[in-house]
């Protein structure tokens, strides 16, 4: 555990609290906060771990809290806050309803924790990235959109299912928008050290790249939500790398600013976290 560190999770839903729980297994921190404007329920869930931590062998301080002044000091912010999607919607149906959310929760952050480094997981992720940067006036290297770390971890699952190779020896890397048109690199991915062309014949690896694309729908269509496991740990993987100063380098939202011929949008890029 690193002492004196404190990292504040928004939103106390299917995303946020499994943030807060594996933020808390892995003992990273001293202290997980976890806001939510309804009333109790943080509360709750963060007892609720608490009492999970005898067992599960980690001393993370979890609490919850209703008031977004709890989250001061914190070193990252990781803002799940926000409608999840429902069978037939896209992400970007999702930006009337999350985009005041976002605006609300990013003056708080400007407010409450300004020296903090923000993991942006709403949807539609590009959208409100862009928009938690516009609103805090944070340093580009301050705001992250998590998404190219889920889209990555579908890919190498479903190349995994497909080959019955070990997740432990698969690569794989996903670039670009957090939706359909993201980008899964098959060309960079390995499958035991073998380029992934080689053993995974074409016609099956082009329905594993438009599975990976679509597979944020796959699992709404199944389950009538979003997905909460795979994002959170995608999310985690990041504060993690930040946090011990790791500098990994893991595909995650950015704003460029002439790299890849793009400027002032944020895009999903390989980019080094410590």
């Amino acid at each position: 555990m690193l002492g004196n560190t404190k990292v504040t999770v928004i939103g106390g839903g299917h995303v946020g609290e499994s943030c807060t729980f594996i933020l808390a297994v892995k003992d990273l921190v001293n202290e997980v906060v976890m806001i939510d404007i309804k009333e109790n329920m943080p509360q709750g869930k963060a007892l609720d771990m608490m009492q999970a931590g005898p067992i599960m062998g980690y001393d993370t301080r979890v609490t919850g809290s209703n008031d977004f002044a709890s989250m001061q000091g914190s070193d990252i912010v990781i803002m799940t806050a926000g409608f999840p999607r429902k069978p037939g919607m896209t992400r970007e149906d999702l930006i009337g309803q999350n985009a005041p959310i976002m605006k609300s929760v990013a003056e708080q952050i400007k407010e409450y924790a300004p020296d903090s480094i923000v993991i942006v997981v709403s949807n539609p992720l590009d959208a409100m990235t862009y928009m938690c940067k516009k609103i805090t006036g944070f340093p580009d290297h301050r705001i992250i959109g998590q998404a190219g770390v889920l889209d990555s971890t579908r890919f190498m699952a479903f190349l995994g299912m497909e080959t019955g190779v070990s997740i432990k020896n698969i690569t794989g890397m996903t670039l670009g928008s957090h939706g359909d048109d993201m980008v899964p690199l098959s060309r960079f991915s390995l499958v035991g050290g073998r380029p992934t062309q080689e053993v995974v014949e074409k016609d099956k690896l082009d329905a594993i790249i438009s599975r990976t694309k679509k597979g944020g729908g796959e699992i709404v269509k199944l389950m009538g939500t979003s997905a909460y496991w795979a994002p959170a740990a995608g999310t985690i993987l990041m504060a993690e790398s930040i946090l011990l100063d790791k500098k990994m380098i893991l595909p995650c939202h950015a704003r460029l600013n002439g790299e890849y011929g793009i400027e002032g949008l944020f895009v999903g890029v390989p980019v080094q976290l410590g």
